[in-house]
């Protein structure tokens, strides 16, 4: 799995919250700032944790903490570039966070495609060992002497030891055509059988 991409501290994430509200006109220069306590409420964090916000806003110059009144506006500029510096670096970090998860993502869809891959061949292998009869194809020719006589009348199956499951003429397919089917010049028998079989029906349609 891979290792989560660097996530920026919530303080950081709640100065950037605050410069935007500061930037959009929500808090306007000159005004107090909520109190700690209202905005660890209003954010589900410590006072601590927006002290620190605050703190980050301070050294840009967009808030200023005075002591025992709280943070004041000072500029809605200074806001706007704190959002422009810092907004495009957590822009940054939210993308290689989507692309980390895309990428465990591919890696587990990789994994369950193997999965099914080797499901699909273990079938094969299990049903090749169980199933030794095979679809063969053969074409009548055109001057072959089994022209206008039916699989009956050959005794198609005695002769070679394989079933015609189907009969494709043209575009036409015949489905399990049975012993009163004619054969026709151009016909494609689908058959099934052993490999003896298949040199037998070459042999007997030629």
């Amino acid at each position: 799995m891979l290792a989560n991409p660097i996530v920026p501290p919530v303080y950081s994430q709640i100065a950037l919250d605050i410069a935007l509200r500061i930037a959009r006109g929500d808090l306007q220069e000159n005004t107090k700032v909520y109190g700690r306590s209202v905005m660890a409420s209003e954010y589900g964090v410590s006072p601590e944790t927006i002290r620190r916000s605050m703190k980050l806003l301070e050294d840009m110059e967009v808030v200023e903490v005075r002591q025992n009144s709280g943070a004041v506006v000072l500029s809605a500029d200074k806001a706007r570039a704190y959002v422009e510096k810092f907004g495009e670096q957590n822009d940054i970090r939210a993308r290689q966070k989507s692309l980390g998860e895309l990428l465990e993502r591919q890696q587990e869809i990789s994994r369950e495609i193997s999965e099914v891959a080797g499901s699909i061949v273990r079938i094969n292998e299990k049903f090749m060992q169980t199933n030794p009869f095979h679809n063969y194809e053969a074409k009548i020719p055109d001057d072959s002497p089994l022209i206008g006589q039916t699989l009956g009348e050959l005794k198609f199956w005695q002769q070679t030891a394989a079933t015609v499951i189907a009969i494709r003429r043209g575009e036409r397919i015949i489905l399990s055509p049975g012993p009163y089917a004619a054969l026709f010049a151009g016909d494609i028998l689908v058959f099934v059988g052993d490999l003896k079989s298949v040199s037998a029906v070459s042999e007997f349609i030629g």
